[in-house]
């Protein structure tokens, strides 16, 4: 029985050299018209890399349990130097206010981020990082970095920026769907008062 966690080596590389999972092409044809699996292939590929990053950053983290989430929100309060808002927060991860909300939570419980009020706007209440939070990223920056130069092994600095470039097309592309979505939900305003003020 295989560890879920340590799956077989399953990559080949195809006529141009190029990996390519035969299980996940194989799976794919079932789901693909005649056009092919290239799209489904990249997309099933995007997951398991990420699956791997993230498997290799929980291990960095030693035990301390952060999600990539809350790691993201720790890290952005560190950088920005100053108390956040949930909507700041929210709108840079690209995530709504209440998975936000959730995230602040937790690392309230770690003691690693703290609610306070709002110095501008005594009604409102801002995320600051707790000096435990920056203790707490300044001890997991030297097993990330180690756990992430081992991850991208024989990467050149092109191929990393190129692996970006992609992956955030990706993003782009998906935020764009949203956006039409959203807009194509959305009834037009109601034109029967313009109408009737022009008769």
């Amino acid at each position: 029985m295989n560890d879920v966690h340590n799956p077989p080596d399953r990559v080949i590389s195809d006529v141009n050299g190029l990996l390519y999972d035969p299980g996940v092409r194989q799976a794919m044809q079932v789901l693909a018209s005649d056009s092919g699996t290239d799209a489904l292939e990249a997309a099933a590929a995007v997951r398991s890399a990420w699956q791997a990053v993230d498997r290799l950053r929980a291990r960095g983290a030693g035990g301390r349990g952060l999600s990539t989430g809350a790691l993201d929100v720790l890290g952005r309060l560190a950088a920005a130097g100053h108390a956040l808002s949930i909507g700041d927060l929210a709108r840079a991860g690209g995530v709504s206010s209440r998975n936000v909300t959730g995230l602040v939570d937790t690392l309230e419980r770690n003691g690693l981020a703290e609610r306070v009020q709002d110095q501008q706007d005594r009604r409102s209440v801002r995320v600051a990082i707790t000096t435990a939070g920056h203790d707490w990223l300044t001890t997991f920056q030297q097993p990330t970095e180690r756990a992430m130069s081992a991850i991208f092994f024989g990467f050149s600095a092109d191929e990393l920026a190129q692996l970006r470039h992609l992956c955030l097309r990706i993003v782009d592309n998906q935020r764009a769907i949203e956006r039409y979505l959203i807009s194509a939900e959305t009834p037009p305003a109601s034109t029967e008062n313009t109408d009737e003020a022009t008769r």
